[in-house]
């Protein structure tokens, strides 16, 4: 049933041309990127009265700088320093890149931006613009004015469906702003550098973007696409440290809330956006925001004005799930600069949350964007998370006793007269960005060097396809010994994104694939060492419609591995089906590995299989001395602790538990038999050791995070016996000094249920493989931690509880 998604086990490569060539250089070639035109009213000028003015925004490649031709050696494992830490962009051959600030566009430019629509323009100047080209910098701008007079709102754009326009978020601002006052508009306290970015390809074209967008089918038919998607996100040159927390802020907060109960008259109380009526219409008045959240991943489905400037948002929950809320995803406009706005979510579900521990949400601005700053920055003050009055209808909750909601809160003052911003809970990942990305790594890759393969494994519930990929080196020849080397590699076997929320594993997924398809010659050894078969996302129905943890189906995908439908869990179904097929064969894979996010931890770490420490861990009758066991389990996750600056062994755990029975690193390894299966936990938040210790986290770091995976597994491929693999686990046992013959474990790291942070309300396990539904109940039965104030204010003010649908 499988084998034509394995076609390297009986290609003879006698059609292919395997003569040895230099690799070809690892760069862009697609075509570049057409502008973004954002209609604009302009003001009067002289001799112009009601002109108009548009800007284009276009991507040009930079030009590089004289490259030092650098020669490169091959790794030595045994030799090399276990302490590089350099980042992936010190490549052989790589070379630096300077994102520069823009200085300034013309202060004539307008002060109304209505929509950002996607047209098609020609290349060349249209006629009646003239064009006048900026300081040159990475993301040049260029200024078009308009001769012409267009309408205000411009219907214009390319068909996503029929009868539908692909619409670019809204913009409301004044124009490109000067940079004069760069030093006041800067929110961070943290010394600004230049941005340095890989010698590489281009992965983003947002022309590829919307061809692929027109392709991806949604629950709400979405026509419209949010800014940041388009336009691509760069890491910020700059760190993001940890917030701290002010003290008393909560309790703050709280009596903020309070007062709502007290003085009811105060409340405006008034719906600003709502996804549930259709024929809502959009309040006009100028001081009032407005919300959308009608694209791809997007979560938003109502906002309320309760002050002036302070709005209740209430999240989707999963789609055929009363549950999970937790993931968002929204633009917000009608901004003004200098007002500090007050964002409520007022029906999170997990008890506890890195929100509390430093965690800040992501800003994405346009006007940054168009200034030449497009990225993802974590943004907000006087974050907080609580539980609030609001708990679950008997409906919503199945009948049940109603469970409490939680709160995040947090504070922005938007620096930019009437921005257009967009905050999502962790840095977005679309389905439509992950088949742009491997498009642009089918078409720049080798193929005289490197065997890249896209099939598909299976559509999704919403006919979407889920990509599968295959990537390994080239044979040197057709000749019969370099073609059995060739299929004698071992296998590597990588997911990701499961879970829709984790939009990180995404960001770890696509630094493992950029490296494993670069021309550094580590990735060249580890091509020739293994195949890797990866499926970079699990849950493409999910990403799409912007949940957080389930699938179309309602259902927690990450816990059908044990016995996947077909017709509802297709993507899990076929996953195991391929895992089984290369058991059948026999070449069960050296290393599974599942990719996730962890909302409770910090840091990066494995959770992994171990019988003895399992045994250990429930005090079994039986002593575990006498299981014997090959402790190789631990081998990659020690060699990551060694070269990955974010991972942290004493976090990573090795204990089976029977509520993780159904996941995919147990039936992996339970079942199909693969010693080394694995979930790779990356943090929503930062981490507390190391290199990164004070930091949140960013793409930079969670790419880097997946290179060094891949850098791992060479190691592990030179300190491993090439037989082992193929060997039951029950004969070896080469690492007795981790469980000694006491049958004490030295190693924190068995205590699955350990936490990074102190208590804080509930105590939980917030493992990415964890059932939500059973820790929210659990946790209610907790009654040996201390009463917040805030819940010492609603066991007076139980008689006032309200309940959300």
């Amino acid at each position: 049933m499988y084998e034509h998604l394995f076609p390297e086990l009986v290609d003879d490569f006698q059609d292919y041309d395997l003569i040895s060539k230099e690799p070809k250089p690892f760069v862009f070639e697609g075509k570049v990127r057409g502008p973004i035109v954002v209609p604009t009213a302009g003001e009067e000028t002289s001799g112009n009265s009601g002109s108009l003015r548009k800007v284009v925004m276009k991507e040009n490649i930079p030009s590089r700088g004289d490259e030092g031709e650098k020669k490169s050696t091959f790794m030595d494992l045994a030799k090399e320093d276990i302490k590089d830490d350099r980042t992936l962009q010190q490549q052989p051959g790589d070379q630096n890149r300077t994102i520069s600030s823009v200085h300034g566009l013309n202060n004539d430019i307008v002060k109304a931006l209505d929509r950002i629509t996607l047209q098609n323009i020609p290349s060349q100047t249209a006629p009646g613009f003239t064009a006048e080209t900026k300081k040159d910098c990475s993301l040049p701008l260029t200024v078009l004015t308009c001769a012409k007079a267009c309408p205000h709102m411009a219907a214009c754009g390319n068909v996503l469906f029929e009868g539908r326009t692909v619409q670019l978020g809204k913009l409301c601002c004044t124009g490109v702003e000067t940079e004069d006052d760069e030093d006041t508009e800067s929110n961070s306290s943290v010394e600004q550098a230049s941005v340095e970015v890989p010698d590489g390809p281009t992965l983003h074209d947002p022309d590829l973007y919307i061809e692929i967008v027109k392709n991806t089918k949604s629950v709400p038919e979405y026509s419209e696409v949010a800014y940041p998607d388009y336009f691509g996100h760069i890491p910020p040159p700059f760190k993001e440290p940890i917030l701290e927390r002010p003290y008393g802020v909560q309790r703050t907060k709280i009596a903020q809330d309070i007062e709502r109960l007290i003085h009811q008259s105060d409340i405006i109380d008034r719906v600003v956006y709502d996804l549930d009526n259709p024929n809502y219409t959009i309040p006009e008045e100028g001081d009032i925001l407005k919300f959308n959240s009608k694209f791809e991943s997007g979560n938003l489905r109502k906002v309320i004005q309760i002050r002036k400037n302070e709005y209740d948002l209430i999240l989707n929950s999963d789609i055929n799930s009363n549950h999970y809320h937790q993931w968002f995803y929204f633009e917000v406009s009608g901004i003004r600069p200098g007002v500090a706005y007050r964002f409520n979510i007022i029906n999170c579900e997990k008890s506890n949350s890195q929100f509390n521990y430093g965690m800040q949400p992501l800003m994405y601005s346009v006007q940054e964007a168009l200034n030449g700053r497009p990225w993802w920055i974590r943004m907000g003050t006087d974050i907080c998370y609580y539980k609030n009055h609001f708990s679950r209808s008997s409906v919503a909750a199945g009948g049940q006793k109603g469970k409490s909601y939680y709160t995040i809160t947090f504070t922005v003052t938007f620096p930019h007269k009437d921005d257009v911003c967009y905050f999502a809970y962790h840095y977005p990942y679309t389905y439509s960005t992950l088949q742009m990305h491997l498009q642009k790594l089918e078409s720049a890759h080798n193929p005289q060097q490197i065997y890249f393969r896209k099939d598909v494994l299976c559509e999704t519930l919403s006919g979407n396809t889920c990509p599968l990929v295959t990537i390994t080196a080239m044979p040197e020849s057709n000749y019969y010994e370099h073609i059995c080397q060739f299929r004698n590699r071992p296998y590597v076997f990588l997911s990701a994104r499961v879970h829709p929320g984790e939009t990180n594993a995404s960001w770890v997924m696509k630094g493992t694939l950029e490296y494993l398809m670069s021309n550094n010659p580590t990735a060249q050894s580890l091509r020739e060492s293994y195949i890797f078969k990866i499926v970079p996302m699990l849950n493409p129905d999910g990403v799409i419609n912007g949940n957080h943890r389930c699938s179309l189906s309602g259902e927690d995908l990450n816990r059908q591995w044990q016995s996947p439908n077909p017709d509802l869990h297709p993507t899990i179904y076929h996953a195991k089906g391929l895992l089984q097929y290369l058991a059948a064969v026999k070449r069960l894979p050296l290393v599974y590995c599942d990719y996730h996010g962890h909302s409770r931890k910090k840091n990066v770490f494995m959770y992994g299989c171990s019988i003895k420490e399992t045994v250990w861990h429930t005090n079994d009758n039986a002593t575990s001395c006498d299981v014997v066991e090959d402790t190789g389990y631990r081998t990659l996750p020690k060699i990551l602790s060694h070269i990955a600056p974010a991972f942290c062994m004493s976090s990573c755990s090795f204990v089976v538990e029977k509520s993780k029975e159904s996941t995919a690193r147990v039936v992996v390894w339970r079942e199909i038999g693969v010693q080394r299966s694995y979930t790779m936990e990356s943090t929503l938040c930062g981490c507390d050791q190391g290199k990164y210790k004070g930091l949140q986290i960013g793409t930079r770091e969670l790419e880097e995070m997946g290179a060094k995976f891949c850098v791992g597994l060479l190691r592990l491929k030179r300190l491993t016996s090439p037989l082992e693999y193929n060997l039951p686990s029950s004969l070896l046992d080469f690492e007795n000094d981790l469980i000694e013959s006491s049958c004490k474990v030295t190693s924190p790291t068995t205590y699955v249920l350990d936490e990074d942070e102190p208590r804080f309300l509930e105590e939980v396990d917030y493992s990415a493989e964890s059932n939500d539904e059973l820790d929210i109940e659990l946790a209610e039965n907790v009654g040996d931690y201390e009463s917040s104030a805030q819940e010492e204010v609603l066991s007076d003010s139980e008689l006032s509880r309200t309940y959300l649908p």
